[in-house]
């Protein structure tokens, strides 16, 4: 079971396959429904956690005029190229995937941006809202809902590793759809090991990297003790908000309510996906954990900072997003030298 919900909550992993794509509803024309196909990525294919989580919400799209039918996918990147080549007419996506698509909403998981689930919550209210839905959509693509996977914290094999600077000559992880991981090692001199999700971990396990990112509820599925034993631990320090993404051909939107609805159906359904998600994170034992004092705070977030700054001059994310982050931050804490900094974001 706990495999099961890690599943569900680390889908940015793949294994290359696809999944047979479901039959149609036979009353769906009887019906006066507007057929949609879904490209739907879900780690562990027919009847995985995101599979079921969408089919329980037939029942809302067919109130809404659809009839949803679904192509299984376990890789994300084949899903992704089956729909920008026509092949379906909705996709979701991991966040970090999904930026091409939309990089205001991809910009959800800058590095550092969003140091809470409380924050995360506040960023997703408002851009529920219909006064947010043109930042939903981008070229021939809109977002119709967007739910949490967890934040992503540091695994290190050394508890010595508090701060940046505790980090330059070591090995980390380095992934080939976040440019930011790649930008920190350069910063920091890192020895970047190029690795997909799923491997990271596994090299992490292995000792072939000192230092890698993960969502707590790898813990136990993916057994990271293995890799912070004997002198690691986990930095208490949350470094990217990693989401799941809807998206849909603008095109093919059965009426003008429609997207507004699904967002709003996806975000109603926040609480209960940030308990699962909590609830992983505190079966972590306590000897793993590395709290950090408000320096060390002060030294990550001074450097998460400088990196958004840089990440959104080369295009990365888009600056009204960080704006909007940083409005948030600001609402939790006013007194945060950001909120009056004259390079704020």
């Amino acid at each position: 079971m706990r495999r099961m919900l890690f599943l569900g909550g680390l889908l940015c992993l793949s294994l290359g396959m696809r999944a047979q794509a479901e039959a149609p509803s036979a009353s769906a024309a009887a019906n006066g429904l507007q057929t949609l196909t879904m490209c739907l990525f879900d780690f562990v294919g027919q009847d995985g956690p995101v599979h079921k989580t969408m089919k329980d919400m037939l029942p809302d799209f067919m109130r809404w005029g659809v009839n949803l039918e679904f192509n299984l996918f376990t890789d994300d990147r084949v899903a992704s190229e089956v729909f920008k080549n026509d092949g379906c007419d909705m996709l979701n996506l991991p966040g970090l995937r999904a930026r091409e698509y939309n990089r205001f909403t991809g910009s959800i998981n800058a590095i550092g941006a969003i140091p809470t689930y409380e924050h995360l919550k506040m960023v997703l209210a408002s851009l529920t809202s219909a006064k947010s839905a043109r930042y939903m959509q981008s070229g021939d693509y809109e977002v119709i809902g967007i739910s949490p996977i967890g934040a992503i914290f540091l695994y290190v094999n050394d508890r010595r590793i508090v701060k940046p600077l505790d980090m330059a000559g070591k090995r980390i992880t380095v992934l080939e759809n976040a440019p930011e991981t790649a930008y920190l090692a350069k910063e920091l001199g890192l020895t970047p090991v190029s690795s997909s999700i799923l491997n990271a971990l596994q090299k992490f396990n292995n000792k072939a990297v000192d230092i890698t990112g993960s969502p707590g509820v790898a813990y136990e599925p993916l057994e990271l003790y293995r890799g912070l034993e004997p002198d690691g631990g986990i930095i208490e320090w949350p470094t990217i908000q990693v989401t799941m993404q809807l998206l849909i051909r603008r095109d093919k939107l059965p009426n003008p309510e429609f997207a507004q609805n699904v967002r709003e159906l996806i975000f109603s359904k926040y609480d209960y996906e940030i308990k699962k998600i909590v609830e992983a994170e505190e079966r972590i034992p306590q000897k793993y954990r590395i709290k950090i004092n408000d320096d060390a705070k002060n030294a990550w977030n001074d450097l998460f900072r400088k990196s958004r700054i840089a990440l959104s001059q080369q295009g990365i994310y888009e600056r009204k997003a960080l704006t909007l982050f940083r409005a948030v931050r600001c609402r939790f804490d006013p007194v945060l030298a950001e909120c009056s900094a004259q390079d704020r974001e």
